[in-house]
């Protein structure tokens, strides 16, 4: 039997699933590519695996595949505009942003971000609209602050209680 799900509904479904916000970047001849991307999650432990999966109609990604490379920068409340920037095609999405290379692949880690994954391309699979990536984790690090949510089709951010505050 082939269900038909409507399209509409499936989308609304999925906004009720709170996710982080990454921007996955990437080096091509020496010029800093990246997008952002909401779909990504930690894959395995041992080995390290991360999984991402950028649409099919991104034109960064391709560029950034080809090097073999890529990182996952984890997005702070405070990175929203980076966000948006980031989620638009084409143009010069690095003016006026700050990096440094990642000290593997050397691809961008932005200044702000909570935590950074530095990974080697593992596999690439079909998925529909967009592709299932797998990178194998090669390092990575982090920082302080609060992650910038995505939720019901708009941000959000974390609101912690007073009791959790307590535990730490």
């Amino acid at each position: 039997m082939n269900a038909t799900v409507d399209t509409e509904l499936f989308k609304d479904a999925m906004s009720r699933f709170t996710t982080g916000v990454t921007i996955v970047t990437g080096i091509d001849g020496g010029l800093p590519l990246g997008f952002t991307c909401q779909s990504f999650v930690s894959l395995s432990i041992d080995p390290p695996f991360v999984a991402v999966a950028p649409a099919r109609s991104s034109t960064s990604w391709p560029r950034i595949a080809r090097t073999g490379s890529f990182c996952v920068n984890v997005l702070a409340d405070t990175q929203e505009d980076l966000c948006l920037g980031f989620a638009v095609s084409g143009g010069d999405k690095f003016n006026g942003v700050t990096w440094n290379p990642a000290p593997i692949s050397g691809a961008p880690v932005l200044d702000g971000s909570l935590a950074w994954v530095d990974c080697r391309l593992e596999l690439a699979h079909d998925a529909g609209d967009h592709e299932l990536i797998i990178g194998k984790v090669l390092d990575l690090g982090t920082a302080e602050g609060a992650p910038l949510l995505f939720f019901r089709r708009g941000f959000a951010t974390v609101a912690r209680r007073e009791h959790e505050a307590k535990r730490g």
